[in-house]
């Protein structure tokens, strides 16, 4: 059955705030009058987090949830909900309460009446540390427009709306959750854009953050450019490569030979800094051939990226 939207919680230690959660979405939707589901996946929480949830999916019949048997990260969890969902809108938040859902109905108007592709939140006032997380998000951001070309103010915002078809057609792995702008872009859907929302005081728990998501988020971007351009086509990258620096080494090699036939027959060439660089240039040519070919043959035989096994499901 089509539903309006398909909310998708990813959580990782949150008992304290689902029944709250649940709840305010409950209300929400059914002042709005929408038809919706609410798919929880649980990324391997050590608390009571299941527990509640099974609890909440006898009390909600909307409520249907996942559960994975350890830790695998935000990216499958958001893999296995998109490829759950059933509305024509898909609607992403965090679990931690500090996502409000008073913004679906904004957020399904964007997508539904406007036509945007994608939307993305946008913690204009936020309530975290200024020093430990509001600077490094606002140099995070900006360097991500600046790389991706995408003028969102906060890529990484939890709080996004879809259209179906986005979800279905892109593949999050890895921790590739911060740049789903980017994969829908790379995707073909061009309407991406952001809305104003409310950021909350966490009520529960702490944060499942720290400073090594700015590194890592970094090398993902850079790691997702990559792919986005090159991963169905490696040798087009390694093989250009390749032909350069193997050509590089040829002419090094053929300029010894021209300079030893000029000087003669006792000339050596040993005494050239070229007689050392030009073999190792030609073999980092050849090297990088060949790591061209291991690519295109990778690409054409890999397998599924999210063979991640869940241990539980209700109501899929």
């Amino acid at each position: 059955m089509q539903l309006d939207i398909s909310i998708v919680i990813p959580l990782y230690n949150e008992e304290e705030s689902l029944p709250e959660l649940v709840a305010w979405i409950e209300c929400v939707c059914m002042q709005h009058e929408y038809s919706y589901e609410v798919i929880m996946i649980d990324d391997g929480s050590t608390d009571t987090s299941w527990d509640v949830i099974k609890e909440l999916t006898k009390q909600y019949p909307t409520v249907k949830a996942i559960k994975f048997q350890r830790n695998y990260g935000k990216s499958p969890a958001l893999y296995m909900g998109f490829k759950a969902a059933k509305g024509n809108v898909v609607i992403t938040m965090d679990a931690d309460l500090q996502d409000s859902p008073d913004e679906i109905p904004g957020l399904y108007e964007m997508i539904i009446k406007d036509g945007y592709d994608l939307v993305s939140g946008w913690k204009k006032v936020r309530y975290d540390n200024a020093i430990t997380k509001n600077l490094p998000s606002k140099l995070y951001n900006a360097v991500n427009r600046r790389l991706s070309g995408i003028k969102l103010h906060d890529m990484n915002c939890g709080l996004k709306a879809y259209k179906r078809k986005v979800v279905k057609s892109i593949e999050v792995y890895g921790e590739m959750h911060r740049f789903i702008p980017v994969l829908a872009k790379h995707a073909g859907f061009k309407k991406i854009g952001e809305k104003v929302v409310q950021h909350r005081p966490r009520k529960y728990g702490v944060s499942k953050f720290g400073w090594e998501r700015f590194i890592n988020g970094f090398l993902d971007l850079l790691s997702i450019q990559f792919v986005s351009r090159f991963g169905k086509k490696p040798m087009h990258l390694f093989g250009a490569l390749g032909a350069f620096t193997f050509l590089a080494g040829f002419v090094v090699v053929f300029w010894l030979i021209i300079e030893r036939w000029n000087e003669g027959a006792s000339f050596g060439l040993t005494h050239k800094v070229g007689f050392y660089l030009a073999p190792p240039i030609m073999i980092i040519g050849t090297l990088f051939f060949l790591t061209g070919f291991i690519g295109e043959l990778v690409v054409r035989n890999a397998a599924d990226r999210n063979m991640y096994l869940t241990e539980e499901k209700i109501g899929l």
